[in-house]
């Protein structure tokens, strides 16, 4: 039985690699200069390179269930993706962070439905979408308005964040809030003037910010406090 992970392998050193080899040993010259911190939930089907038309060294990625942003105050633990988001605002002084979501997610779902008894971790995780949910059953319409939510959520968690606040606030850090639409190819964006998710194709930027809390057109306000 072929090994296709060990073909892969061999395919993008052979193939892919001469083609770009410049800019590959460019980005261990010069480093790594990425613009966008981008935050996206661990979908297979979420391709942020394919999404954005980003090259290697454009995107500094956190993938994690959901694209979830833990609290500030670490009231759930040491964690990577906080580790990350400071790395990338102090270190690599990126000037975009993008929250990325998409439609027919697990982790929107599985947080309305439950997760099964031995998965304790992704127990306590998907409890960071806990004010996202809405208090109805999750019909289609529920599930994708509760994965808009969970972003603007993430993004409200963002500003949270003392240096993604002081960058922010300095005009040298921008937030985007995406919900991907699978089935459509179309990216919606958050535009906080009209507090909604309008799709790339008919907007006129790629997301404002930062956030005041989300009003919804029910009136529902969503606020992370």
């Amino acid at each position: 039985m072929p090994d296709d992970l060990l073909l892969r392998l061999r395919n993008f050193h052979s193939d892919y690699f001469p083609l770009h080899q410049q800019r590959f040993q460019d980005l261990v010259a010069q480093g790594q200069h990425p613009k966008t911190l981008f935050i996206g939930c661990s979908d297979s089907r979420l391709v942020p390179y394919l999404l954005t038309g980003a090259a290697p060294g454009e995107l500094f990625l956190v993938r994690n269930v959901g694209a979830f942003v833990p609290p500030y105050d670490q009231s759930h633990g040491l964690h990577g993706t906080m580790a990350a988001i400071e790395f990338a605002v102090l270190s690599l002084k990126v000037e975009r962070i993008i929250v990325c979501g998409h439609s027919h997610c697990g982790a929107i779902r599985t947080a309305y439905e439950g997760a099964p008894d031995e998965a304790v971790a992704l127990k306590a995780w998907l409890k960071l979408a806990d004010e996202a949910l809405l208090p109805v059953q999750p019909s289609p319409e529920a599930l994708r308005r509760t994965e808009q939510r969970a972003v603007v959520l993430q993004l409200e968690r963002l500003m949270d964040y003392p240096m993604v606040r002081r960058a922010a606030e300095a005009g040298q850090l921008s937030l985007h809030g995406w919900h991907y639409v699978i089935e459509e190819g179309e990216v919606h964006v958050f535009d906080a003037e009209q507090g909604a998710f309008v799709p790339a194709s008919l907007a006129s930027h790629s997301g404002t910010g930062p956030y005041p809390p989300y009003v919804e057109h029910d009136g529902q306000i969503l606020s992370d406090g």
